[in-house]
């Protein structure tokens, strides 16, 4: 059965067994416990993952009245954020919020132009040697600065932020929980940042150059407690397929989706679809940050989808980091690069995960291997097979040798659902408006 067939009949048998909602909370364990079905109110239940180790994770779900807001504007949704000081409170996102409405052309300082700039840096006049320097540069940088600062919002500790019903979230923001504890995100649509003012490097990508652009659309930075769950995090109405080039290199204006860094730790990720994006989620920024990341970085990843994906679901550095009951498709016509990236001391746990690979399509570059790092890979199916991805990776680019044990074995799961029946219950129930 190849995968397109094998991935539509499992949906169809999923779609008739059981109701979405009944699904997730009757049988897979979404961690909501039972209670009102107020989604400002529902906490992270015991066991379910690395969010739910030692006091939990229960965001702002003791928020009294008066620090409960529904916002519908960005201005509005910062200032409910800083409101209230170190109180507990619960956000409630009605309608897409956008926070960058008036357009990139906002944030430019005074005698940027990008055609300008363009001429300036051109290889052919610059080179490849030496950064990019001189007024061009300086006014990009003071454009770019006005866009961070409009942009990005800083969440406090003991804060819920949850999209009413379908349709909810952010266009455009970058939600930065940094050196906070005990933060809730669900049922949002956020849709990445695009970076106004990527920066030309000409030393870059072997002194060929490329375009570096920053803002993630979650970042957890050195917090511990996070819940994300129920969201759908994409390029949206900006992928890369439409973005431009120059000096033969995509004008890229994109970073990552998610992604946990810097000492975070104790987060569980689970029911939200990842779709249509470069480098989707990093756990572990840099192989220097050894002194902030041992012993931390330490997520759970379950019953989330990935779909039109480059690389980074995720690309792991020193965590302990589960991932199982996911399900990652690749279609035929992506760019694809790989799914799991074994980077510096990581110690991966990926089981009972679903593949679904277009005809083609690698099962070797599944894996990819950037430090020597042994992962658990076990039970895990692709295209309705089961399959040693270790095994395959090895025997298919044995230049990059991966080495088996990851040295731990998960005790935080949730009912841990059979990985044939991962893609109809996954595809169904994964991403923001599934939560009633």
């Amino acid at each position: 059965m190849n995968a397109q067939i094998w991935h539509e009949h499992v949906t169809r048998r999923a779609a008739v067994l059981i109701g979405c909602t009944a699904l997730v909370l009757g049988l897979t364990g979404t961690g909501a416990q039972a209670g009102p079905r107020d989604l400002g109110r529902q906490v992270l239940a015991p066991g379910d993952g690395w969010g739910s180790a030692g006091a939990g994770t229960t965001g702002g779900s003791a928020a009294d009245a008066e620090h409960v807001h529904t916002v519908t504007t960005w201005a509005e949704f910062r200032q409910a954020l800083a409101d209230g000081g170190s109180a507990p409170k619960v956000i409630k996102v009605k309608g897409m919020i956008d926070a960058v409405s008036e357009g990139c052309d906002a944030f430019a300082a005074d005698g940027y132009d990008l055609q300008r700039y363009l001429a300036d840096y051109d290889p052919a006049v610059w080179g490849h040697d030496n950064p990019v320097s001189g007024e061009q540069e300086e006014l990009r940088a003071a454009s770019a600065a006005r866009q961070d600062q409009a942009i990005k919002a800083n969440v406090p500790a003991d804060t819920t932020i949850v999209g009413v019903g379908k349709g909810s979230g952010i266009l455009g923001g970058s939600l930065q929980i940094k050196g906070v504890d005990n933060v809730i995100l669900r049922n949002l649509t956020i849709e990445a940042p695009v970076d106004c003012f990527p920066q030309w490097d000409p030393t870059d990508d072997n002194k060929t150059g490329a375009w570096n652009s920053e803002y993630d659309g979650v970042v957890v930075y050195g917090s511990t407690h996070v819940w994300i769950d129920h969201n759908t995090l994409t390029d949206g109405r900006y992928p890369d397929s439409t973005l431009p080039s120059y000096f033969g290199k995509v004008y890229q204006q994109h970073d990552g989706l998610l992604d946990i860094v810097r000492g975070a730790n104790h987060v569980t990720v689970s029911w939200n679809s990842f779709a249509d994006h470069d480098k989707t989620m990093l756990i572990g920024n840099s192989d220097s940050a050894g002194s902030t990341d041992t012993d931390k970085l330490k997520v759970t990843l379950h019953h989330n989808r990935f779909e039109g994906i480059v690389e980074r679901a995720p690309r792991v550095r020193f965590g302990q980091v589960d991932s199982y009951n996911n399900h990652f498709v690749v279609t035929g016509d992506q760019n694809y690069a790989y799914v799991f990236g074994i980077g510096a001391s990581s110690q991966l746990y990926a089981t009972h995960n679903a593949l679904s690979l277009a005809p083609g399509v690698s099962v070797g570059k599944a894996l990819k291997k950037w430090n020597e790092a042994p992962l658990t890979a076990e039970n895990n199916y692709v295209n309705g097979k089961l399959t040693d991805l270790i095994a395959v990776h090895n025997a298919e680019i044995p230049q990059e040798t991966l080495q088996s044990g990851a040295g731990w074995k998960p005790t935080l799961r949730t009912k841990v659902d059979n990985p044939r029946a991962v893609p109809g219950i996954v595809d169904r129930c994964a991403g923001a408006g599934k939560l009633r």
